[in-house]
C-alpha cells in the first residue's frame, strides 16, 4: 500500500471518529422523556438508532422502516459475478430490537415539522423531541425517455440492492456467450461512486470464466469516475483492457460533450440512444441519475434534489429538530458510500444524545474507506479521516490514501480479505 498513513493507523483513527458515537455522548440519568424518531432503516438510519441506545439508553428511539429485511448495496455486485449469494447481503433487524430500539415496519408518508410527528401509511403517529431522516436515494426517471420504474423491473438498475439484483444475475446467465452487456452509469453526484465501475469488473470476472468470448460496453457520461486509475490498471491485468481482445469498454464523455449521455431506452429491442449512437445489447443495466429519497421531498427537506444540512450535527438547514443523514443529505467533502453514511450517523447520534440533553455537540470526525474487488484475488481501496473545517462550511480530509498502482498479487490479494473482513465488520456494527 501506497499510504500516507498506516492501515493500522487508519483504523487507530477510525475508531478515534466513530468512538464519538458513544463516548462523545453523555449517558443520562432516567427522567424526562427524550423522543428521537429514525426514519428509514438502512445504513444511516439503522446505525444511527443503534447508536443513540447506545449513547443513552434512556433515550425512546423508533425506527420506521418499510421493509424487513435490508440489502446492502456495498457486496451486491459479487452476487452479479457469481461470488456470493443474495441472502450473504440481506440483514434484519432483531439486532436493534436487542439494543432496545422499537422497529416498525410501515412507509413514511409524512413529517409535520411543527407538531412534530411521523405519520405513516398504517396511520399510526409518532411524536419526537428530534427526527433522523435517512431517505436514501430515488431515481429522476424523467431524465431518460422510456424508462421508468415499470421498465426498471425487466431493464434492472439495481442500485438498490434486492430483487434487481437477482433479476440481472439471471439476465446474465441466461446470456450466449458472445453477447454483449451494456452498462450506463449515472451522472455525478450518485450513491457509490466506485460502484459501477465494480460491477463491470464483477460481471467481467463471471464472463471469463464462463462466457469468454462476450464483451462489457460501459457509456459513461462522464470523463473520469472514482478510482479510474486503479481500475483500469486492474481491467488490463486481468481482462485485456486497451487491447484488440479487451472484454470491457469503457466509452467516456469529454468535458462539455454529450457523446454517452444517455438520453433514451427501447426496452423492447434493448437499445440505448447516447447523444453519439446507439447500442443493442443482450444484457442492459440502466443506472438512472439520482435525487434523495421520496419521503425527503414530501418533508420539505430538499433544495434542488439533495438536503441541505449543517456538517457539525447533520441538522436540516430547513426544519429544525429534523437530521438528515445518509446519501440524501449535501455532506460537502464526503462521498456517498456505505462507509461515509455509517460515520455520519455515528456522529449525527452523538449531536443529537447532546442536544437532548442540552449540551453543546463535540467537534465531529467522519471516516471513509472503499474497498472494490476487480476480479478474483484483485482488490483495490481508498481510505480517508476527515473533520469539519473551522468554518463549518465542509469537511475536509486529513489523511488518508489509496491501493498502489504497481502493488505486489499479495498485496492485491489481501485487499480481497480486507474488503471481506470490512463487510462484516460493518454489518455487524449497523445490524448486530
Amino acid at each position: 500500500m501506497n499510504m500516507k498513513i498506516t492501515r493500522r493507523n487508519f483504523v487507530k483513527g477510525a475508531g478515534a471518529a466513530t468512538a464519538v458515537g458513544i463516548i462523545g455522548a453523555p449517558t443520562l440519568a432516567l427522567g424526562a422523556s427524550k423522543k428521537v424518531v429514525v426514519v428509514g432503516g438502512g445504513t444511516a438510519g439503522a446505525t444511527a438508532a443503534k447508536y443513540l441506545k447506545m449513547a443513552d439508553s434512556s433515550i425512546d428511539v423508533t425506527l420506521i422502516e418499510a421493509n424487513k429485511n435490508y440489502y446492502t448495496c456495498y457486496m451486491s455486485n459479487e452476487v452479479l459475478g457469481g461470488n456470493r449469494t443474495i441472502d450473504s447481503i440481506r440483514f434484519g433487524y432483531t439486532g436493534l430490537a436487542k439494543h432496545g430500539v422499537n422497529v416498525v415496519n410501515d412507509i413514511v408518508i409524512g413529517i409535520d415539522a411543527g407538531a412534530r410527528v411521523v405519520k405513516t401509511k398504517g396511520g399510526k403517529s409518532f411524536s419526537y423531541d428530534r427526527c433522523i431522516v435517512a431517505p436514501g436515494i430515488d431515481f429522476k426517471w424523467e431524465s431518460i425517455e422510456g424508462y421508468d420504474a415499470k421498465v426498471a423491473e425487466d431493464i434492472p438498475h439495481a442500485w438498490k440492492a434486492g430483487s434487481q439484483t437477482v433479476t440481472l444475475r439471471k439476465q446474465l446467465e441466461a446470456m450466449k456467450d458472445g453477447g454483449t452487456v451494456a452498462i450506463c452509469p449515472p451522472p455525478n453526484p450518485f450513491r457509490c461512486p466506485p460502484g459501477p465501475y465494480e460491477r463491470a469488473s464483477q460481471i467481467a470476472d463471471y464472463l471469463k470464466r464462463k462466457k469468454p468470448k462476450s464483451k462489457i460496453i460501459i457509456l459513461d457520461p462522464k470523463p473520469k469516475f472514482s478510482k479510474m486509475g486503479l481500475f483500469v490498471q486492474g481491467w488490463k491485468d486481468l481482462y485485456g483492457y486497451g487491447t484488440a481482445d479487451s472484454m470491457i469498454d469503457w466509452q467516456g464523455t469529454p468535458k462539455g460533450s454529450d457523446d454517452n449521455v444517455l438520453k433514451s431506452v427501447n426496452a423492447k429491442t434493448r437499445t440505448v440512444t447516447t447523444g453519439f449512437n446507439e447500442v443493442t445489447a443482450d444484457v442492459l443495466n440502466v443506472i438512472p441519475a439520482q435525487k434523495a429519497g421520496k419521503i425527503a421531498f414530501a418533508a420539505g427537506l430538499t433544495k434542488g434534489d439533495w438536503c441541505p444540512i449543517n456538517l457539525h450535527t447533520f441538522e436540516s438547514t430547513i426544519h429544525k429538530n429534523i437530521h438528515v443523514i445518509g446519501d440524501a443529505s449535501i455532506a460537502k467533502g464526503m462521498p456517498k458510500s456505505g462507509y461515509a453514511a455509517n460515520s455520519e450517523a455515528k456522529v449525527c447520534a452523538a449531536s443529537v444524545a447532546a442536544l437532548l440533553s442540552g449540551q453543546e455537540p463535540g467537534t465531529p470526525a467522519y471516516v471513509n474507506t472503499c474497498y472494490s474487488i476487480v476480479g478474483k484475488d484483485y482488490g483495490i481501496s481508498v481510505a480517508a479521516v476527515y473533520r469539519l473545517a473551522e468554518d463549518g462550511s465542509k469537511i475536509t480530509k486529513v489523511s488518508g490514501g489509496l491501493t498502489a498502482k504497481d502493488a505486489s498479487a499479495e498485496t492485491r490479494k489481501r485487499e480481497v480479505q480486507y474488503a471481506y473482513s470490512w463487510f462484516q465488520n460493518i454489518t455487524n456494527d449497523i445490524f448486530g
